[in-house]
């Protein structure tokens, strides 16, 4: 099997009949004259072909010569006005952006940042949707997803970017309290009455930090399953269990007494909110630009 020509290669072929000369098409690619004529006798030994017929004075293309750069033309400046126009869309701000971020938290962390990022990239075609699938959303063809976990994220083939980290804390209502007396372990919560998720955060247990930062975990009774920090919220409210919410949902509800906040040697972990994307080296211009944005500012709000 013939071996495939070489873009190089020809892309210094074409530079010596060009400039009509070795030391022209040197000068014009910055290399040593003796690395161009080299590179031309190769492509003549690879083709079995004489392309040019050199003398002390001048030199000449043979019809061999004279087909493969007709042919060749073309196809490099193809090739180079390829490359130019791709470069050009990996820098540019402008073209469609696929993202999508948690629904519920999502819009009301992030949909107004994300309104203000279309408003200052007018020429970007911004697609959003709201979805708990995290990291299968990726492969749904999109540019870029928004997810929360909490405590260690697993290894994947992603990239993942911190964005900010959301304080929770266990809380639950007077009534439950009165009915139960309130836990003064972490443990108790495997037998008490417990507000967990169906799939978000891929229904984990419950996981607290301690003194060390050590993470611990607990199969808590979860009799009674969300998908919505919403429903988890007024469930406690009511009265249905012992529940795990961000500090900043449940603070109306902490203020006005109708749900306790209930301390413990390790607190409970945080929720993460993360940027995940399939490649940081040919990472878009546009994707990185909006990660930069989100995360500025998601840094100027108190949570």
């Amino acid at each position: 099997m013939r071996p495939a020509l070489d873009f190089n290669t020809l892309k210094v072929f074409v530079a010596v009949v060009e400039r009509e000369s070795f030391v022209g098409a040197s000068k014009l690619l910055e290399m040593p004259t003796s690395n161009v004529s080299r590179c031309i006798s190769q492509l003549e030994e690879k083709l079995n072909l004489q392309l040019i017929e050199r003398s002390t004075r001048h030199m000449k293309l043979t019809q061999a010569g004279q087909l493969l750069y007709t042919r060749a033309k073309p196809l490099l400046e193809a090739l180079e006005q390829t490359e130019t126009e791709l470069t050009l869309r990996q820098m540019q701000h402008k073209g469609p952006l696929r993202i999508c971020i948690p629904n519920e938290i999502g819009p009301a962390l992030l949909g107004s940042v994300i309104a203000e990022f279309a408003c200052q990239y007018p020429e970007l075609e911004i697609s959003c949707v709201t979805n708990l699938s995290g990291f299968e959303s990726l492969r749904d063809d999109l540019d870029l997803a928004i997810i929360i976990s909490r405590g260690q994220m697993d290894n994947s083939d992603y990239i993942a970017r911190h964005l900010v980290t959301i304080p929770c804390t266990i809380v639950a209502a007077p009534s439950l309290i009165q009915r139960y007396g309130t836990p003064t372990h972490i443990q108790q919560f495997e037998e008490l009455p417990c507000i967990t998720t169906v799939s978000a955060l891929k229904g984990t247990p419950w996981q607290f930090i301690n003194k060390k930062g050590e993470f611990e975990t607990i199969k808590v009774k979860g009799h009674y399953r969300v998908n919505s920090g919403e429903m988890a919220g007024q469930a406690a409210v009511a009265g249905v269990g012992f529940a795990i919410l961000s500090k900043q949902a449940c603070q109306p509800y902490l203020s006005d007494g109708r749900l306790v906040e209930i301390e413990f040697e390790q607190s409970a972990a945080p929720l993460q909110l993360f940027a995940l994307y399939s490649n940081r080296r040919y990472l878009p211009a546009k994707t990185r630009a909006l990660i930069d944005f989100i995360q500025q500012k998601l840094s100027d709000i108190s949570l």
